[in-house]
């Protein structure tokens, strides 16, 4: 039936809070001391360490995805700033790594607006309202 695409759906909506960053992991922590340290907090998904191929030793961190957001809030709750095998971990919500058009062109934009209003732009200037250079005369009182 069509539940199987419900599904996806709102995994893909909410994966975006579900999914951590694990930061400071000590050198002999592996994916199964990952999981181990925060199933306590709800069903993983998933758990990985990103592994350096020429070296085949992780970076110091790692990712678990979590069921459900809650669990995973709890999981920075308690997580961030604790420790796994004697360091101490920064715990975050993960940023995805895939930036859609739609993100790209909103920080555009918002470079673009702080870029004007430094330059003392103001949007009346933007605005072309039939006139030529209104709006670049001070206005009159």
């Amino acid at each position: 039936g069509d539940c199987k695409g419900r599904k996806v759906w709102t995994k893909m909506s909410r994966q975006d809070k579900r999914t951590l960053y694990v930061g400071g992991l000590a050198e002999d922590v592996d994916v199964a001391t990952l999981r181990a340290a925060f199933i306590p907090f709800g069903e993983l998904v998933d758990a990985n360490i990103p592994l350096d191929n020429k070296e085949g030793t992780h970076r110091g961190f790692g990712f678990v995805e979590f069921e459900s957001p809650e669990d995973a809030s709890e999981a920075i709750y308690n997580m961030n700033n604790g420790e796994l095998n004697g360091r101490v971990l920064s715990v975050n919500i993960a940023k995805p790594m895939t930036v859609s058009e739609r993100s790209q062109k909103a920080i555009w934009h918002a470079e673009a607006d702080s870029f004007f209003e430094k330059a003392g732009w103001t949007e009346e200037v933007v605005q072309d309202d039939g006139v030529e250079d209104e709006g670049m005369q001070p206005k009159a009182t």
